[in-house]
């Protein structure tokens, strides 16, 4: 009679263990995701400011077009931006020839800072590194709290 109930038996849920151990395999699943959206967003915020220098750039010499001078301030660019761009994070210098900056250092973190830096590094993209709002052609490390140039002319 016992081997009749024993075959007859079946199993209802899972047991201590099994759950674990599901459990830990979701947590390392989690914490491998998490890596890999940390450095995505890092990609995507230094391809941002790339794609927001390309604009000014474009506003700066649609200015010029107009006045026939390069602009000295960022307010004479207003007219000629996209509306998103908040004129806070950028700045124009004309000192050594004519420069729109991203200087919003609070975004350029070290992730971003580094994307930047591999931007450049193959000659892709011309920007380079500045610091105190001014651009420094000689220099094309990105690091952290530095703004970030793009010559216009």
């Amino acid at each position: 009679m016992k081997k009749f109930l024993l075959k007859n038996r079946k199993a209802k849920g899972f047991t201590l263990v099994e759950l674990l151990i599901v459990l830990i395999i979701i947590g390392i699943l989690a914490g491998a995701l998490l890596l890999v959206a940390g450095a995505g967003t890092d990609k995507a915020q230094a391809t941002k400011i790339v794609s927001d220098l390309r604009s000014m750039k474009a506003a700066a010499l649609m200015c010029y077009a107009d006045n026939n001078k390069w602009p000295t301030a960022i307010e004479s660019l207003e007219p000629y931006m996209e509306k998103n761009l908040k004129k806070e994070q950028f700045k124009v210098y004309t000192t050594g020839g004519n420069w729109v900056g991203f200087i919003s250092t609070d975004i350029v973190t070290a992730g971003v800072a580094d994307r930047l830096t591999l931007m450049v590094n193959p000659g892709n993209v011309p920007i380079y590194v500045g610091n105190d709002g001014v651009p420094d052609s000689t220099n094309q490390t990105f690091g952290e709290k530095k703004s970030v140039w793009m010559r216009v002319d």
